[in-house]
């Protein structure tokens, strides 16, 4: 029996690679991966020999250009450009070669930045968006907005998952440009190593997140990907098709960062610098829609921690400033 052809854009980041350990432990599976030095995804004429070629039966499309807000707010034109492109790319080119299957991985920034919370997924054009990385999430809607356009005339089944806040591992874990899991293991690993009395965390501790394992990322999203397509249209709608993948369950970033601190066994005191920004007071995911369809996350939090810090541990020699 011939093998399924996956094509996991992104495969090297964060989600991709995750994906690639979800997808290559199926028998029936073999991967098709290209890094960008073999394949620039913003190139339409390269993409579209690359699927004429290479008979792909299915996308996992997880490449994309991220970054924290000074990325998104210092290049908004290269992240609108680039993530259009590749979308575009990816998704014409796999229909022109036949691909009737493939999976857009999206951004919780899809949202208003004013939505009710937990956000559901109707909440998508409902609102003005968060300014700092409104040109990100312009993209990350045009490319649900090209799944939904493409299954209505062409009769493909092209599906999107928006995560929330992802971690784990091959997580940026750089000391300035890194998001609040892996700045705060870094920063209360280094604490620990150089024996500080406190660690100061930046706001009032307040604000509500919700944190998610790639790992169960990368599940939900093959999870969803192999529903039946009777399935998932019942409990989707043909313009409003998008699932939210998280937990469903936040916290405080005082008490992210006090299980930081037990994980990496910091135990000084943990201040909090009120004199800088909270951000948004809470974003969490309404999973309904997920659990609906039979799947919710399995990793805990802590449990989660434990394994990114076991991780960053093994390959800190990699994050050196």
């Amino acid at each position: 029996m011939a093998k399924t052809r996956i094509f996991v854009a992104g495969h090297k980041g964060m989600v991709g690679s995750a994906l690639v350990r979800q997808l290559e432990s199926k028998a029936n599976v073999e991967l098709v991966v290209r890094d960008r030095t073999e394949l620039d995804l913003t190139d339409q004429a390269a993409v579209s020999a690359f699927f004429e070629r290479e008979q792909i039966d299915q996308v996992y499309l997880a490449a994309a250009k991220v970054g924290g807000i000074w990325a998104n707010n210092t290049y908004p034109a290269e992240f609108i450009y680039q993530n259009l492109m590749m979308e575009c790319n990816i998704i014409h080119s796999a229909y022109q070669a036949g691909v009737q299957k493939l999976l857009f991985l999206g951004s919780s920034c899809i949202y208003p930045k004013l939505a009710e919370q937990p956000m559901r997924e109707s909440a998508l054009l409902t609102g003005v968006l968060e300014a700092t990385n409104e040109p990100y999430a312009i993209a990350k809607i045009a490319g649900i907005k090209l799944c939904e356009s493409y299954n209505r005339q062409y009769g493909v089944d092209y599906r999107s998952v928006m995560p929330t806040n992802l971690y784990g591992p091959n997580d940026n874990f750089h000391p300035e440009n890194s998001h609040v899991i892996p700045a705060m293991l870094r920063r209360f690993h280094e604490a620990k190593q150089r024996g500080d009395a406190q660690v100061v965390v930046w706001g009032t501790g307040k604000p509500m997140r919700e944190f998610l394992h790639v790992d169960d990322m990368a599940a939900a999203s093959v999870y969803v990907m192999e529903l039946a397509n009777e399935q998932y249209r019942a409990n989707t709608e043909p313009m409003l098709s998008h699932v939210n993948v998280g937990t469903g369950v936040d916290c405080t970033i005082g008490e992210l960062a006090q299980a930081i601190a037990d994980v990496v066994g910091f135990d000084g005191e943990i201040s909090f610098d009120t004199s800088k920004p909270d951000g948004t007071p809470r974003k969490l995911m309404d999973v309904s829609r997920l659990k609906r369809l039979g799947w919710q996350a399995s990793i805990e939090l802590r449990d989660g921690l434990a394994m990114t810090y076991r991780w960053f541990l093994d390959h800190q020699d990699d994050f050196r400033a």
